[in-house]
């Protein structure tokens, strides 16, 4: 960071302090507004689809969980505005892993709203309160262009892919809850299903934490997003194939996930970005 200019470091940390504001009294109303949205509108698409009845104890747990760790990030934010200030170089992985948390955490929230939630999705504005962040501190920095754009694509795809996993994770949780025949696993559709949901919670884990130390150029980060990605690649093709084939799923959330973590594997091993990427 010392490298980057004062006066872009000095937008950093007032960045960071509105970020953080907003993080931890604007956020949680808007999180606390769209729970209710979405617990209100599953009440009422549950009566007419019962397989939708346990997603008002998945996301009731979900959202408050998520506005949690978004509100401890904002007073991380604040509290490294300072450092940022100053050119400390440990606050570029500390500062992304913070963003990150309401970058991934909103788009999570916004998901409900394509499905079964009417009016503006609210959870949307704190994703892109937390991306500006996000990008601003990769793009501002004064890097070798490879290091800041194998940053730039290996850190998004990793935001990403924590949101789609978490997403899936849920979503698993969701018709194993009120699959046929429980607490038996009829047919192989089924049982995938409780095989992908452990492994996208572990994976959204893996990542979270990749991203600090990837930002940080150490070999564990660049490992830690290789093995989630593969993880990811391997859990979400086979189920997407055996989803569809076996029962009367149209989804494709299986596909986007394996083509996320092909982006992201692709960025990891590409030479240029690969040979940047770690110190």
């Amino acid at each position: 960071m010392q490298s980057t200019p004062q006066r872009a470091r000095l937008i950093l940390a007032i960045l960071a302090v509105v970020v953080g504001l907003f993080m931890i009294a604007v956020a949680p109303v808007l999180i606390q507004v769209s729970m209710e949205r979405v617990v209100a509108s599953l009440m009422d698409v549950s009566k007419s689809k019962p397989q939708y009845a346990s997603g008002i104890l998945l996301f009731s747990f979900a959202y408050p969980f998520y506005r949690g760790l978004i509100f401890i990030s904002g007073i991380a934010l604040i509290l490294l505005a300072r450092p940022i200030h100053q050119g400390e170089e440990w606050t570029y992985p500390a500062s992304l892993l913070a963003a990150a948390f309401p970058a991934a955490g909103g788009m999570f929230m916004f998901l409900p709203y394509v499905s079964w939630v009417e009016g503006f999705p609210i959870p949307m504005i704190i994703s892109w309160v937390g991306l500006a962040f996000f990008w601003s501190m990769i793009l501002a920095r004064k890097v070798d262009a490879w290091l800041k754009w194998g940053n730039f694509l290996a850190l998004t795809f990793m935001g990403m892919l924590t949101t789609h996993a978490f997403v899936v994770g849920i979503g698993n949780l969701r018709m194993l809850l009120t699959r046929p025949d429980r607490p038996l696993y009829t047919g192989l559709e089924w049982w995938v299903l409780s095989w992908s949901a452990p492994i996208q919670w572990i994976c959204v884990v893996l990542l979270f934490v990749g991203i600090y130390e990837l930002a940080a150029r150490r070999a564990a980060g660049w490992w830690l997003a290789l093995i989630a990605g593969a993880s990811i690649l391997a859990i979400d093709l086979p189920t997407q194939i055996i989803r569809t084939t076996m029962s009367d799923s149209t989804s494709l959330d299986y596909l986007y996930g394996t083509l996320l973590s092909i982006g992201l594997l692709f960025t990891l091993l590409f030479p240029r970005f690969r040979a940047r990427l770690v110190e």
